[in-house]
């Protein structure tokens, strides 16, 4: 099964280019398509930081724009008819998208343009490696090779300020409590869920 979908993966990550991006989406697996999608968006957003150093100034705001104009024939999708298991493909797709979007969107906002820089680095990030023929995760310094593991054609929790994991340089939402003293009871555990960072 694994080497099934490393397969997959190689051949719609090869063939990404070939066609628009809403048809494309059909022609995998639910999974093969969000990963190859995701493994794009790394490589698309590394594209636009080159162009950025070549002396592009647009580059982020062009790639934001590209974004957006795939998520809109996506959603066009969604309109018309299809199947359950491609209707759930598409909107998985659409989830991580607008994610993707935001981010792409906040790179734009804060005026990064390196590729090192946190904000970009603090991203989940995958990564085809030709040499390896394989796909690994980044986040940070960190490195995973993607197990391949079939996942099947689930549905994704959207993603907000609230769902992604904080980062250092974002304020918490409201301050931490004051401790309390030592000589009283712990506050039940529901009370510290209200500290989230964005």
């Amino acid at each position: 099964m694994r080497e099934t979908v490393r397969r997959h993966i190689t051949e719609a990550v090869g063939a990404y280019e070939e066609k628009p991006r809403d048809q494309w989406v059909f022609d995998y697996p639910a999974q093969v398509a969000l990963t190859s999608s995701q493994i794009w968006w790394t490589t698309d957003v590394g594209i636009a930081f080159e162009r950025l150093e070549e002396g592009f100034e647009t580059a982020l705001k062009d790639y934001n724009k590209k974004q957006i104009a795939q998520l809109n024939a996506l959603i066009n999708l969604l309109l018309g008819e299809l199947s359950p298991g491609d209707r759930q493909k598409i909107m998985t797709i659409c989830t991580i998208d607008v994610h993707a979007r935001d981010v792409v969107a906040k790179l734009v906002a804060q005026k990064v343009t390196n590729s090192q820089a946190f904000v970009w680095l603090s991203q989940l990030r995958h990564r085809w490696d030709d040499a390896e023929k394989h796909c690994f995760a980044n986040i940070c310094d960190a490195q995973f090779q993607y197990s391949y593991e079939y996942l099947g054609n689930t549905s994704r929790l959207v993603i907000t300020p609230l769902t992604d994991r904080p980062t250092p340089s974002e304020p918490p939402l409201i301050t931490p409590p004051p401790q309390p003293p030592l000589h009283s009871y712990p506050l039940p555990p529901i009370y510290y869920l209200e500290f989230l960072y964005v």
